[in-house]
C-alpha cells in the first residue's frame, strides 16, 4: 500500500501479485482472504487505466465475498463500489 501511495506502481504491483500468489497457494479459491488480495491488485490496475484486468479481478473478488459475507459487510461494499465506479467510468467514456 505504501508503494501505491508513493506512486511506485511497478513495485506495488510486484508485491500485490506476490501476495495474491501466496494466498492462492495457501487458501481455497473461494476464501475471503483471497478476495481481499484480488481487490487490492484490481484497485492498482484500475488506477493505472488497466480497466479490463481490474474488472476481471473485481468480479472474482465480489463473487467470493458474496458467498461468505453478509450483504451489509464493509469489505463487500468496498468491492461492489470499486466495480460500480469502474463500470460507470467505462460507460461514460472516461
Amino acid at each position: 500500500m505504501l508503494y501505491y501511495i508513493q506512486g511506485r506502481y511497478s513495485e506495488a504491483e510486484s508485491l500485490y501479485e506476490r501476495a495474491l500468489k501466496i494466498r492462492e497457494s495457501q487458501v481455497d479459491n473461494s476464501h475471503p482472504d483471497l478476495a481481499s488480495s484480488l481487490n487490492n491488485l484490481a484497485y492498482l490496475y484500475d488506477s493505472q487505466g488497466r480497466y479490463s484486468e481490474a474488472e476481471a479481478l473485481y468480479v472474482r473478488a465480489l463473487s467470493i465475498f458474496e458467498k461468505f459475507l453478509p450483504a451489509n459487510h464493509l469489505d463487500l461494499a468496498i468491492v461492489r463500489g470499486n466495480l460500480e465506479k469502474l463500470r460507470s467510468q467505462l460507460n461514460s467514456g472516461g
